[in-house]
């Protein structure tokens, strides 16, 4: 990502728009989440139905616990031993969260690895939208030219040339209290996990 292209993707978040970026798994769509209208456009674009929730994209930690209710023990340990990376934590959202990121009264986030996509949510320093960039149903794109086929109808999606390494997606864990569950295998084991939680 060139200075002037993360100038320009800065600019874009702030003003509500959407950008289409590589994180460490897939292309995503990032939005500001704290505007209702960024998340909108968000679903929109994709032609997502409002009830699968859409997960978070997080600079750090400490603002991630600005989202949920509380951080349970389990959770802190292994949101250290695996961000930034591709592992995602649902728990419990905070009160007047927009419902549109809430799936069965959770919320989830991570904060992202190495990538393009890391670059901007730390310099925007607020939490963004981190759904992959394709049309709902539809295989998640790896690099622009298949995001901007994907999106060819849309006018108003800035779109961040390069190539996302693909594989994987980020794993999903979903707390319940200290008890946890995978809700999406992925990038990291169910055994990586384990091991973390000792």
């Amino acid at each position: 990502m060139t200075p002037s292209e993360r100038a320009a993707a800065l600019a874009a978040l702030a003003s509500g728009r959407v950008v289409a970026v590589a994180t460490e798994t897939f292309f995503g769509l990032l939005a500001d989440a704290s505007s209702a209208d960024a998340v909108a456009r968000v679903f929109d674009l994709k032609g997502r139905d409002a009830g699968k929730a859409s997960a978070l994209l997080v600079p750090d930690a400490e603002r991630w616990r600005g989202w949920v209710r509380e951080v349970p023990p389990a959770a802190a340990r292994l949101a250290s031993a695996f961000w930034p990376g591709p592992l995602s934590i649902a728990l419990d959202a905070a009160e007047g969260v927009d419902a549109r990121l809430v799936h069965e009264g959770r919320i989830a986030a991570r904060v992202p690895g190495p990538s393009d996509a890391a670059s901007l949510v730390h310099a925007f320093g607020r939490a963004v939208t981190a759904t992959s960039a394709n049309l709902a149903g539809q295989p998640p794109s790896v690099n622009a030219d298949e995001v901007r086929r994907a999106f060819a109808a849309a006018d108003d999606l800035l779109i961040v040339e390069g190539q996302a390494p693909g594989g994987a997606p980020s794993t999903v864990v979903v707390f319940d209290g200290e008890r946890w569950s995978v809700a999406r295998h992925g990038a990291i084991t169910e055994s990586d996990l384990r091991r973390a939680l000792g």
